[in-house]
This record gives C-alpha cells, structure tokens and sequence, in this order.
C-alpha cells in the first residue's frame, strides 16, 4: 500500500482532528461472485441515479434480463454493484448499494462487493462523489470503451485507493448525516410529486369531459352551463410559423427574443417567465417580414410535434411585448377572437378534457403530430362567466408557483447536498 496521505475535508464533526489515511478499495471491502444457480431470485436489478439498484420492471416497466438468471450475480441487501456503462452525469459508471430489496441479481458484467472494513453508508456516501473518478481513470484503460462499457478489470478496480477517516466513529457519523439529508430530500421530492399529482387531478376534474356541460370540481356560485365552440370559432392560427433571423437580428441587444417549442415541453408545468432569457432558434429571414409573427397577450404557443402523448402542449403567453417571436419549428401559434381571462386558455388546452379530443387526430408512429385543420376541428369549452373564467387561470396559476417554490427547495437541497459531499469528503 502506497504512503499514507496527510489529508482532512474542509468540513468535519467537532472532536477529530487525525487526518484521514489512504487506503485500497480492496483492503476494506470483499469481491461477491456468488451465483444465482439454485434461482434463489428471479429480480433483474439495474441501476437508476435517483434508486440506486432497482428492479428492472419497476424502472424500465419491462425485463431487459436474459430468461435464464441462474448464471447473474446473487446479490444480498446491503451488498454493492459497480455498473461500468457511462451514461449522462455518469461518466464513469455508478456504484450503488442494494437497499430496496433482500436481494436480487444482476449481469456479470457487473462489479459486486460488500464491506469488512469500513462503514457501509460512509462508503455509499463516498460514491456519490466524484473523488472516486480520478481512481478509476487511472485503472481504466485509456479511451477504452466497449459498446458503452469502461475497460477496468475487477482486479483493477479494487486496486483504486480512497481517503477513509481513521475513527470508525466518524465513519459512521458521515454515514449518518448524509443519511439524514437524503430523508429530508426524499420527503420534499414526494410532496413535489404529490402536488404534481393532485394538479393532474384538477385539471381533469375542473373542466368538463367527455361532453359533459359543466365540470365536476367548481367554484361556489357559479351554475350556468360551460360553452362549447369550435377550436376554429375562437381562436384561429392568424401567425405564420415562419422562423426569424438570427443573422438578421441583434440578440446581444435584445431586439428580439425567441421561444422555442422545447420550452413549451419542458416549461409547460410551470408559468413561463416572459422575461427569461430563451435560446434562439431561427433560420432565415428579415425582422420587417415578420412583423405579424409578434407574440401579443393571450396568445397560446401550441407544440405540435412530439415522442408521445405531450403532443399538442400549450402555453398560453402574458405578459408580451413586440420584442418576442415564436419559432416555427413544431410550433403553432393560436390568436383568440374574443376575450378570455388571463391563463384560463392556457391551462384549459392543457388539461385532460382537451387532450383526449386530440389523440384521435395525432398522426405518425414514432413522432406524433397534430395538423392546424384537425386542431380546428376540436372544441373548446369555457364558462360563460369571465369571472368564473378568471378564478381558474387564477387557482392553477397559484398551484405552479406553489409548485415552483418547492421544486426549488427541492433543487436547493440537492446542491446543499452536492457542496456538502465535496467538502466531507477528499
């Protein structure tokens, strides 16, 4: 064993003092190779980044396994794999400790171990770091990959060397605090879900469906029957969906800025902030040609492009100035002809009650898409009562800033937990 290295993270827990001592991966933990021959599981396990090892049914809602499992890794509660496939944010494979189930079993192409030496959750805390990368760098055969596998040998990979704190006791307060944190980032992640949950929930019940004249959720007071008009008699695609310039127009002095349909898929949980910076995304054309492609308030930008039932998403814009254009790339942008209350347009094309309308006219096999004329076909239902109209925009406007206020505790904790994991450990 290499000398030992006189090193401490910036951050400890009062009373320790000693540095931490270089060790070998090899030296704290033991190779598990045991097979699956008796079927003792039948569990195809894979590794997720946000579950660690998992089923793969539960994370793939299929079995991607070879039939036969009696020549996989057994692997026990408690034990770990090391997953020499790279992916995004994984660069060099993930290593992960089974927790979810007693056990299950796992492809050969696997690296697993378990612990003698060194605190399990220390040690699982360390591998969602990246100070074990430089490690397997070095082992790893230089820019040697096999249809997306690390070259790195077991034997090698056992050989890599990590900073451990001399007192098993402060092991296992690392251990302990990072467990604690991961506790209170789970909880604040399954009430984002919930509400992400229950908003699903309210868009399918506070606007009719299925022909239905009023909906099944509503706000006291209101009980005349909801209108339903043509998509054609009360909005119309009065802009092109041409593109703007990017060499015509000066965006550094922000002449004009563009919303991308990708904004569309990925922001429509949320309200969009108009006054957010949105990558370009134009071909050719002058700004003086375009000028009626200028986004106005009310206006709904409509994807009409998409992998799956997200096809046909909207955001319906406020806030405008003339500074802003839309892309025509898988884009539609919908002008109403008469007055509605702010956000009801958007959230209404949105809910559950108008999307089921549009999955009979998506076309394509792997790429859904929606035509203006069939888009035209549909119809849209709203209260006759603006205010009635107005409280709903209102109701589901107030739901996403809720929501965005806990996606960003959520996404505060991670990057607490990010800093804190770089400077625990070295």
């Amino acid at each position: 064993m290499s000398d030992k290295i006189t090193k401490s993270p910036q951050i400890r827990f009062a009373g320790f003092i000693d540095a931490w001592e270089q060790r070998k991966l090899g030296e704290v933990v033991k190779r598990v190779t045991r097979k699956n021959k008796d079927l003792e599981s039948t569990l195809p396990l894979t590794i997720s980044a946000q579950d660690g090892l998992i089923g793969q049914n539960e994370f793939f809602n299929k079995t991607v396994a070879s039939r036969d499992v009696s020549g996989y890794y057994l692997v026990r509660n408690g034990e770990f794999a090391y997953n020499k496939s790279y992916s995004n944010g994984y660069p060099w494979g993930a290593v992960k400790r089974l927790d979810r189930y007693d056990k299950g079993v796992l492809s050969t192409l696997y690296i697993v171990f378990e612990t003698t030496d060194i605190n399990s959750d220390f040690l699982t805390k360390y591998y969602d770091t990246t100070y074990w990368y430089r490690e397997v760098s070095k082992h790893a055969a230089e820019g040697a990959r096999n249809h997306g596998l690390l070259n790195i040998a077991a034997s090698d990979f056992f050989e890599t060397e990590l900073l451990v704190p001399k007192d098993s006791e402060e092991q296992k307060k690392i251990g302990d605090f990072f467990n604690q944190l991961d506790n209170i980032i789970a909880l604040h992640y399954r009430k984002l879900e919930l509400l992400k949950d229950t908003k699903k929930s309210l868009l399918q019940k506070m606007f009719p469906n299925d022909g239905a004249n009023v909906p099944e959720i509503r706000f006291a007071g209101f009980t005349d029957d909801w209108e339903h008009r043509k998509f054609s008699y009360v909005l119309d695609f009065s802009i092109s969906n041409n593109t703007l310039s990017r060499a015509n127009l000066n965006y550094d002095k922000g002449e004009v800025k563009n919303i991308h349909y990708g904004d569309i898929l990925v922001k429509f949980d949320t309200i969009v902030d108009i006054n957010s910076d949105y990558v370009p995304w134009v071909t050719d054309g002058k700004p003086e040609d375009y000028k009626k492609q200028r986004l106005q308030n009310g206006d709904v930008i409509i994807a009409d492009t998409a992998e799956d039932e997200t096809t046909g998403k909207a955001i319906e814009v406020t806030g405008i100035t003339n500074n802003f254009a839309v892309s025509g790339l898988h884009t539609m942008v919908a002008r109403p002809n008469q007055e509605f209350a702010p956000k009801y347009l958007g959230y209404y094309l949105n809910s559950p009650a108008y999307h089921n309308t549009l999955l009979p006219l998506m076309q394509g096999t792997k790429v859904l898409s929606l035509s203006k004329a069939n888009i035209a076909k549909t119809n849209v239902s709203f209260p006759k009562n603006a205010e009635e109209q107005e409280n709903i925009g209102s109701f589901f406007e107030s739901f996403d800033n809720l929501i965005t206020l806990h996606q960003r505790e959520l996404n505060s904790l991670k990057n607490l937990k990010k800093l804190l994991l770089q400077q625990m450990f070295v």
